[in-house]
């Protein structure tokens, strides 16, 4: 940190005895007196005083660096291991970032700022918190014992929200394929996204969420909320982690019960990691066609696999019951892939046609092609764009 940065602010934070009650006003006007005083003194130029005069302020009513990394439009993901170790993704790649805090008590300081915020709490016996920011961005927060290097910050970014459109620009997904997708919308198929880490799940289902009739009521469910659909008729949940006595969580299960009496045409659940799988099944399977949902998984089967999984946590079911379910409730499988060059396109769009001896049966609608680098359409996209036709979709 640089030391004259550091003095400024004690001793602007000295001379304003009560400097969280003043106005922002009042801090700016205090700091400019303080950093012209000693820009005269030192000679610094007018970029290096705005520079002090933007840095302090953050310092003492902002999130300190963070502040400048938040208002990088190209900045994805900031990654903070420990005060002095910062990361962030930028243009798809990770560089470690030149800057850090001054000690860990500020960092500390900052998590809270930033959790308190979000009305959530953090501290050594619930060490692990997620959260959301003013501007939509996801908060992850572990603390020591858990974390063995200091307080640990991951902050996700969104981008303003993407139309079909746009990932067509992007090369994200063709043209053809996105025209597909749109009627299948309009359709109520019951859709599920999947794909690894930082695929760009969220941004494909908002871009997804264009397609929906604006005469349709929608409600979306979230751990923590992140999407931003563009729906008049829109009840947004989010679910709510437990308080310091151990009491009043509301899981994402709880929310998609709730769901069923706000009388949805559509629920969309903004990701399914546990037992609210079974429920989200249920809902798809009770007359909520035109359901989507998203979730981590490597490919399409995995994530088959997967929804197996988190359906037994929720209960004590044959697994034949459970791929049963599974086969009736979706409809399409996209899977989303992360390419080393920080692109992330659609790589899959699979229907699944059923349940039989035992496994679930999926047919590819459209693949991506990696000679030619770009999703193609298979002969079974045709067939089903021929009975989509018959039936009037």
């Amino acid at each position: 940190m640089d030391e004259t940065r550091e003095r400024l602010q004690k001793q602007i934070m000295t001379e304003l005895n009560d400097y969280g009650a003043v106005s922002d006003d009042i801090l700016l006007r205090s700091i400019d007196e303080i950093v012209c005083r000693e820009g005269r003194q030192h000679h610094f130029s007018l970029n290096r005083k705005l520079q002090y005069r933007r840095d302090i302020f953050n310092a003492i009513r902002g999130l300190d660096i963070i502040e400048d990394l938040l208002a990088d439009e190209s900045i994805t993901e900031i990654m903070i291991n420990g005060h002095r170790n910062i990361f962030v993704e930028q243009s798809g790649h990770i560089r470690r970032y030149e800057k850090c805090f001054s000690s860990e008590e500020k960092l500390n300081d900052i998590i809270q700022k930033m959790v308190s915020a979000a009305n959530r709490v953090v501290n050594e016996t619930t060490p692990i918190v997620d959260a959301r920011l003013a501007d939509g961005s996801r908060l992850n927060v572990v603390l020591p014992p858990v974390s063995l290097a200091g307080p640990v910050v991951t902050i996700r970014k969104f981008p303003e929200q993407f139309t079909a459109d746009q990932l067509i620009e992007k090369n994200s997904i063709s043209e053809e394929c996105a025209a597909f997708l749109r009627r299948l919308v309009k359709a109520r198929y019951n859709i599920f996204i999947s794909g690894g880490t930082g695929a760009g799940k969220t941004t494909f289902l908002n871009a997804l969420s264009h397609f929906i009739p604006e005469t349709e009521r929608i409600i979306t469910i979230e751990d923590s909320a992140e999407l931003q659909l563009d729906i008049p008729n829109m009840v947004r949940m989010e679910a709510r982690n437990r308080n310091m006595e151990g009491k009043n969580e509301i899981r994402i299960r709880d929310l998609i019960r709730a769901a069923l009496r706000m009388r949805p045409d559509r629920i969309i659940v903004g990701e399914v990691r546990s037992e609210e799988a079974l429920d989200m099944l249920q809902a798809m399977n009770t007359g909520h066609d035109g359901s989507i949902s998203t979730g981590h998984a490597n490919s399409p089967a995995d994530m088959l696999t997967r929804l197996e999984m988190m359906v037994l946590m929720a209960a004590d079911i044959p697994l034949t019951a459970i791929k049963s379910q599974i086969a009736s409730a979706l409809d399409i499988l996209i899977h989303l892939e992360r390419f080393r060059d920080g692109t992330r396109k659609v790589v899959s769009v699979q229907e699944i046609t059923g349940y039989q001896n035992g496994e679930i049966h999926i047919q590819p609608l459209f693949v991506y092609d990696r000679e030619k680098g770009c999703i193609c359409r298979t002969e079974n996209s045709l067939v089903k764009e021929e009975k989509l036709q018959k039936t009037g979709q």
